[in-house]
């Protein structure tokens, strides 16, 4: 016989009804996985494992559904290799004829005479074959995500560049050659620059700058005074070297990515040198290198004690002046941001704003962006977290990946197989001189500005309220360059989009440093200009490429015509610095900051 049910109060039997409630992690749990999290995110450079298998799953799955593209892609392959059977079949018979890939145009591995010919050429031309396949493979198909089809290209490209036979003593001509000449004494120095590299790796030291480079007398020397410090930055006024100049000043307002003397290299490529010497009295921020205790820096903190700071001293120092604002990389992004808040807010203190190869919309931000998600965010959080910055060789190694064949694997081989030492020049020894990001700022920067893309959505507040670039009322000069790859030119074009102000467009030759760095007098310079007056129609990347003529030359020139047709006329150099304002020269140009390691 059943039982008789038990009874339960009413209070009973609605407890007994609900799940248990899942409770959230508690503090301890959390920071066990986020320390977890940062440990592995330490072997793997800040790069997030789930995002790789994510994206390779992902494409795995869609080419397998798709009987019609695995067809293409084994016609593909057959073609490839009957390209290269004919080829070396060519080769061995002693004929020549035209190698059927090509690599690309930036590709230095290749330069070698031994890699025209056999059997070298072919090895060459079967790695290559191998690219051209994957390119194919790895290119849009529909159903898949454009960002995974970029993502799983990135990937095999780099795991293809690490098995190229350039990177092979026995496959490499060039390799051989060195060795029969110096009998193998370049596997000699080779390890011993693979020794140095490593236990700088291990230490975090960064590599001394030879002296011939030395910063305050070869780089950095434009002559001036540190006029303000705060616990973010030092501001530099320079020396004038012209008995009159230009009433506004100009605010050059570096990325804090890196130190800000990439515009203030060798005197004959400093563009603060040269705007100097035409007349103009040139401010310029200086960026601290952030530690550990630095960790809660905020994108607030550099728009206000950094431009909005410098900004206050300027105008003690100019008084009554409007100034020309210059921002590159970043430093524009912030710029911009701040240009945009001052407009809102009735602060007409700009006269003009310059942002070179900077954005402002990051729908189309290059291969920077292709790992860039939740988990890729999540990942670089907890890594800084646990150290209170991203640290620079784990910022390093992604800049260097998207170019892995020049940046990578091309100094590898001359450094530790041909045994060459590297030959220092102005722009590498900045390249080497990096910096660390605090923690919350590039948390902010990459999930609001890159992830979120809010500043030309709309969606970015500054004190509890949106910004718009469109009240930006002032003349606008914005620098592009053809090879960027951090910032693509089409994306730095799109400045267009979200501004209704007299606007400049410069496209110039070169990359996103070399093509700002393009002194008058450099060979084999040349840029396009074109102009949108306020209420223009907007006209789009491709037509105007196709209907703006390429001038020769430098286009610095075009740039100090603009800032001379906006300036006044011209007067006597203002004293440097402001003591009775608050504003002493506190040391001579470059100052501190840019001494900290």
């Amino acid at each position: 016989m059943a039982r008789p049910a038990k009874q339960v109060g009413k209070g009973s039997a609605k407890k007994a009804a609900l799940p248990a409630p899942v409770r959230p992690a508690n503090g301890r749990s959390r920071r066990l996985d986020r320390a977890a999290a940062a440990a592995l995110a330490r072997l793997t450079l800040g790069v997030s494992p789930h995002a790789v298998i994510e994206a390779w799953t992902d494409w795995a799955l869609h080419l397998a559904r798709a009987p019609g593209r695995q067809a293409a892609l084994a016609e593909r392959a057959a073609g490839n290799a009957l390209k290269l059977l004919r080829f070396g079949a060519e080769a061995l018979a002693g004929r020549e004829t035209d190698p059927p890939f090509a690599p690309r145009a930036y590709d230095r591995r290749w330069q070698h005479e031994g890699w025209r010919t056999p059997p070298f050429s072919l090895l060459q031309q079967v790695f290559l074959a191998q690219h051209d396949w994957w390119e194919a493979a790895t290119s849009d198909q529909r159903g898949l995500k454009r960002q995974t089809s970029q993502r799983t290209a990135f990937l095999v490209r780099q795991a293809l560049d690490w098995f190229s036979p350039s990177n092979f003593p026995l496959l490499n001509p060039e390799i051989l050659e060195a060795t029969r000449k110096s009998g193998g004494r370049n596997f000699v120095d080779g390890l011993g620059h693979f020794v140095e590299d490593m236990v700088r790796a291990a230490t975090q030291t960064h590599r001394p700058i030879p002296e011939e480079f030395a910063l305050g007398e070869r780089l950095a020397c434009t002559p001036g005074e540190v006029v303000y410090r705060n616990e973010l930055m030092e501001l530099i006024q320079y020396r004038p070297q012209t008995k009159t100049v230009h009433p506004e000043p100009v605010l050059i307002v570096p990325a804090w990515i890196m130190k800000y003397y990439i515009l203030d290299l060798s005197p004959h490529n400093s563009l603060i040198n040269w705007l100097v010497g035409q007349g103009h009295t040139v401010f310029a921020i200086s960026w601290v290198n952030p530690g550990p205790d630095q960790a809660e820096l905020s994108l607030e903190d550099y728009r206000k004690r950094g431009v909005l700071a410098a900004l206050d001293a300027i105008e003690a120092i100019v008084p009554g002046q409007r100034v020309h604002a210059n921002g590159y990389c970043l430093g524009g992004t912030l710029l911009a941001m701040a240009a945009a808040t001052m407009a809102r807010d009735g602060d007409e203190r700009l006269a003009s704003i310059t942002l070179m190869a900077a954005q402002v919309d990051f729908a189309e931000a290059g291969e920077l962006l292709l790992f860039l998600d939740e988990s890729q965010v999540a990942f670089l959080e907890d890594l800084m977290w646990a150290q209170g910055y991203l640290d620079r060789p784990q910022m390093a190694f992604a800049f260097a990946a998207i170019r892995s064949e020049d940046l990578i694997h091309t100094r590898n081989v001359r450094r530790y197989l041909l045994g060459l030492k590297d030959m220092p020049s102005d722009i590498r020894v900045w390249n080497g001189d990096t910096t660390r990001m605090p923690a919350r700022m590039h948390s902010e920067y990459l999930r609001g500005i890159f992830l979120e893309n809010r500043i030309s959505a709309g969606r970015f507040a500054v004190e509890g309220r949106v910004i718009a670039l469109k009240d930006i009322r002032v003349p606008l000069f914005v620098v592009a360059t053809e090879t960027d790859h951090i910032a693509p030119w089409r994306s730095v074009y799109k400045t267009q989009l979200f501004t209704d102000s007299d606007l400049h467009f410069i496209l110039t030759s070169g990359g996103h440093n070399v093509g700002i760095l393009s002194e008058p007098g450099h060979p084999r310079r040349h840029h396009r200009i074109g102009h949108r007056p306020p209420g223009a129609r907007y006209l789009d990347a491709d037509t105007w490429l196709a209907r703006t003529e390429t001038r020769t030359g430098s286009w610095w020139p075009e740039y100090a015509r603009w800032l001379a047709a906006l300036s006044g006329k011209r007067t006597r150099p203002p004293g440097v610095g402001a003591p009775d304002q608050g504003y002493p020269s506190l040391c001579a140009a470059p100052g501190t900051y840019i001494h900290m390691a």
